[in-house]
């Protein structure tokens, strides 16, 4: 007969296996959570330093690399301004949107004295001077681009320009922001260009004959519109349907710094940008997280600075400051910050 002591012994070793095995798939699933959300967290942490690094990028970080240096001519009734790098192995056409001009584009200088150099137009041309691509920008010649009268003349301008500049033989991309995009989708269908960047903008793409010989078609947009952002998703599956090479960049918000306005604005200074910064929390344009509220365009921000005399060392300025703004809110606006993914794109279309 067996003891009772050693049958009890004998039970416990049982509910003891038997616990151990059943803990077993609990740590098990439990460790694979741990990983998970280290390697999320991992993910996110990279993200985010990656988009501080592109944040705290300075107006001047090309110094070393190229100065803008523009030249100016006027033809068929409006300007247009250009430069090509040494050895440019690409021509990109950029098209303004509502209100823009090719002045926007480049800096102030003796060779361009109406030039204003806004923000993120001044940085998308200095990354593809040092990308080596020649640049052509165009002025509409009203406050937005006309889809019908002004294809045909811009279509000269670029074609002329090319020939004489001895480019022709390089592949031709253009670049629209807002109603420069909706031109450029119009616009692909009179030239061959070899990739087009759509910003903020759909284009006009459900209103076309599109076939697959239409060139590639990078969307780079602002998904807090949500209207143009469900517009994109239904035109990245029916162009893909009709054998369209086309893909998406997604421009998210993000908070401000107090140095953010220095290190994006030509001109404005450390001591103003954290003034700016300060009093646009205290007045409750910018959240407890940093985050813009609403975008400039709707913020009575310049009444504030008034009423506090805080002037600028340059009234143009205000556009300058109202354009960062809008990019931080990240709704509706040119941007240069995907500028490595927007060159890489094109790069990788050159042949």
């Amino acid at each position: 007969m067996v003891p009772a002591m050693f049958r009890r012994g004998k039970r416990l070793l049982k509910q003891s296996n038997s616990t151990s095995n059943a803990r077993l798939p609990v740590l098990v699933a439990l460790l694979l959570l741990i990983l998970v959300a280290l390697a999320l967290f991992g993910k996110n942490a990279d993200k985010s330093s990656s988009m501080s690094e592109i944040l705290n990028q300075k107006w001047n970080s090309f110094d070393s690399l190229v100065r803008l240096d523009p030249n100016v001519e006027f033809r068929n009734g409006t300007d247009f301004i250009w430069q090509i790098p040494d050895s440019p192995k690409a021509v990109l056409f950029l098209a303004h949107g509502c209100n823009g001009r090719a002045a926007n584009f480049w800096d102030k200088s003796p060779k361009c004295s109406n030039c204003v150099g806004l923000p993120e137009e001044r940085l998308i041309v200095l990354h593809a001077l040092a990308r080596n691509f020649a640049v052509l920008t165009i002025s509409s010649n009203g406050r937005c681009w006309s889809l019908r009268t002004e294809r045909r003349i811009v279509k000269d301008i670029i074609e002329s320009w090319v020939v004489k500049q001895n480019l022709e033989k390089l592949p031709l991309f253009a670049l629209g922001a807002s109603s420069g995009g909706y031109f450029v989708s119009v616009l692909a269908t009179d030239m061959r260009f070899r990739g087009i960047t759509l910003m903020i903008a759909e284009g006009v793409l459900g209103h076309m004959e599109i076939t697959k010989d239409y060139p590639p078609i990078l969307f780079v947009h602002m998904p807090k519109d949500e209207n143009r952002r469900r517009r994109i998703e239904k035109y990245l599956i029916v162009l893909r349907e009709k054998g369209v090479d086309v893909t998406e960049i997604k421009c998210m918000e993000f908070p401000l710094t107090p140095d953010f306005f220095a290190n994006r604005i030509p001109g404005l200074d450390l001591t103003l940008s954290r003034k700016l910064f300060d009093l646009f929390t205290e007045k409750g344009f910018i959240d407890k997280n940093s985050y813009m509220r609403d975008d400039g365009r709707r913020i009575p921000w310049k009444t504030v600075l008034q009423e506090r005399n805080i002037l600028l060392p340059d009234k143009s300025l205000v556009n300058h400051i109202q354009e960062e703004m809008n990019l931080a809110f990240a709704y509706h606006e040119m941007t240069s910050l995907q500028s490595q993914q927007i060159f890489d794109w094109f790069e990788s279309h050159l042949n």
